[in-house]
């Protein structure tokens, strides 16, 4: 039983260390938001992502125009990155089905924070990215828990940190996804006169694999002055590790 622990960690370390080599690797930072309401952070979070992005030898395209999905370059992307995307993420079924065949080729696929209020009448889409946004409390500091300290996003964060943002809550959550971080409900308060149903869990962060790449999603970055954050800049960096490892 013991052999059959260390062998199973090896395979474990193994499968993260390989996550660390993107050199070269091509990336699509995707911004579309539709009609409804638009995050101010977008031109911030792009920005860090790309000085990430730079970092770990990666290159990048950026882009809010859907139509690129049509085209031949996205034979050029490992992976497309929803950052800050909301509302409808896409105009017509032509572009929808394009993501969705490009997903489905085994690419792979990041969100960022209200990226899961993007496509809210796609079930696929919420499959895919891990939930769809419910509600959030106050803009606030809590407790985030990191759950699973041995992948990418979430090696180099410790047990647990104290971060000032919003607390995402979802429905739809994909039973398949694989949880990094979630909320210390206890730190997290809500509005004076809210009265709505409050989970039991609040997860913030997740991977899943499937159609034979890998996907992964944080809550977080809902301040531009949060991109400033190390913590955040880590657990993004390993994010992007991840997706584009395969």
């Amino acid at each position: 039983m013991q052999i059959l622990k260390v062998v199973l960690t090896l395979m474990i370390l193994c499968q993260w260390s390989i996550a660390q080599n993107v050199a070269g690797k091509s990336l699509l930072i995707y911004t579309k938001n539709g009609t409804g309401y638009v995050h101010d952070n977008i031109e911030v979070s792009v920005n860090t992502l790309v000085q990430l992005c730079e970092q770990l030898g990666v290159k990048t395209t950026v882009s809010d125009i859907p139509d690129i999905f049509l085209t031949s370059e996205m034979e050029s992307f490992d992976a497309v990155f929803f950052s800050n995307t909301n509302n409808e993420a896409f105009d017509t079924e032509e572009q929808r089905n394009a993501f969705k065949a490009y997903c489905e080729s085994g690419k792979g696929f990041g969100g960022l924070h209200s990226a899961t209020g993007s496509e809210r009448k796609w079930p696929w889409f919420w499959n895919l990215i891990g939930a769809s946004f419910l509600r959030h409390p106050p803009y606030q500091e809590f407790t985030v828990e990191v759950v699973n300290s041995e992948h990418p996003a979430t090696q180099n964060l410790g047990t647990s940190f104290t971060i000032t943002d919003e607390c995402y809550f979802f429905k739809n959550l994909n039973p398949n996804v694989n949880v990094l971080l979630k909320a210390n409900l206890a730190s997290v308060a809500e509005g004076k006169n809210n009265s709505q149903p409050r989970p039991t869990e609040a997860p913030l962060s997740w991977y899943t694999t499937q159609f034979g790449g890998r996907q992964w999603y944080s809550a977080l970055g809902h301040s531009k002055e949060g991109y400033e954050n190390p913590v955040l800049q880590e657990h993004l960096k390993g994010g992007l590790r991840y997706i584009l490892s395969q």
